[in-house]
């Protein structure tokens, strides 16, 4: 089995003259029971994303390499905004589903993406979210979570037919309602939280999520750690609690924002450290 990390501290560029400081960390592990990892992860400011692949269906590795590829060509792009996102989603949606061969249903991929925006001057974060992966946000040491599920579960939550506590022992907490691919024209939850210094931002597979409960969630992400000490805890924890999926976990701490002198977003080595950067599970 293998894991990866990385972690950044910089200055971000947002294609012009605003900027926002991040420290991000990421982590990823199969768990103990799968053999392919059909996670991915990507950290390419202003792009931050966690993909999960349709564990038992064919290719899942692939849909979340291709959400990765698909976003990283976003994160190049000269804008990125709420127009842009759903262009991207729209791409991933219709190169994942290319890949059915007549054979059976495409396979597919969750989303949980957070996109550095400035509208009016204010920074936020666009939070889009299809399936079970999950954004959180730690503000003033609270845990709240962004995202909501696109599950069975989850709708029985909604619909109040189960409480909240039975979901973690439902034989149908892993069935998700929407995916990337495998479920045509599947719509993704948009949102916009403002990105303010000193609070940090958690995006993970249910394999983290699934695993470890909310307070366990907010106790490791309001720890002192270095944000990649932070998604390695995670995600170590997860799977030593239990280890049943895939587990990945991008941990976005904002330091703070400003606005940057060189308005063409061209930062110097003096506000680089180094360069965030994507990982497919394969």
């Amino acid at each position: 089995m293998t894991s990866s990390s990385t972690e950044s501290e910089t200055w971000a560029p947002v294609h012009g003259p605003e900027g926002v400081a991040l420290r991000v960390g990421a982590f990823t592990h199969p768990g103990r029971l799968r053999a392919v990892n059909e996670d991915a992860w990507l950290a390419r400011p202003p792009v931050f994303l966690v993909a999960d692949g349709m564990g038992g269906h064919r290719l899942g590795d692939v849909a979340s390499a291709i959400v990765v590829t698909s976003f990283e060509e976003l994160a190049l792009s000269e804008s990125v905004d709420l127009t842009e996102v759903v262009r991207c989603i729209a791409v991933c949606q219709q190169r994942i589903a290319s890949l059915a061969d007549g054979s059976g249903a495409a396979p597919g991929s969750t989303l949980s993406a957070a996109v550095y925006v400035v509208r009016d001057g204010e920074a936020y974060w666009l939070l889009a979210n299809i399936g079970d992966s999950r954004a959180y946000q730690l503000v003033d040491h609270r845990l709240e979570q962004l995202s909501h599920d696109h599950s069975v579960v989850q709708e029985l939550i909604d619909s109040g037919a189960i409480a909240p506590s039975a979901a973690a022992s439902h034989p149908e907490r892993h069935v998700i309602t929407r995916a990337l691919g495998a479920m045509e024209n599947a719509p993704a939850d948009y949102s916009l939280v403002p990105a303010r210094g000193g609070t940090k931002i958690l995006l993970c597979s249910d394999g983290v999520s699934s695993e470890l409960n909310d307070g366990t969630i907010a106790e490791l992400l309001d720890s002192p750690r270095e944000a990649r000490e932070i998604a390695k805890d995670l995600v170590t924890e997860a799977v030593d609690t239990g280890g049943h999926d895939n587990a990945t976990a991008v941990v976005i701490e904002v330091l703070g924002t400003r606005v940057l002198e060189n308005t063409a977003g061209i930062l110097s080595a003096q506000q680089v450290d180094t360069v965030p950067g994507s990982r497919a599970g394969r």
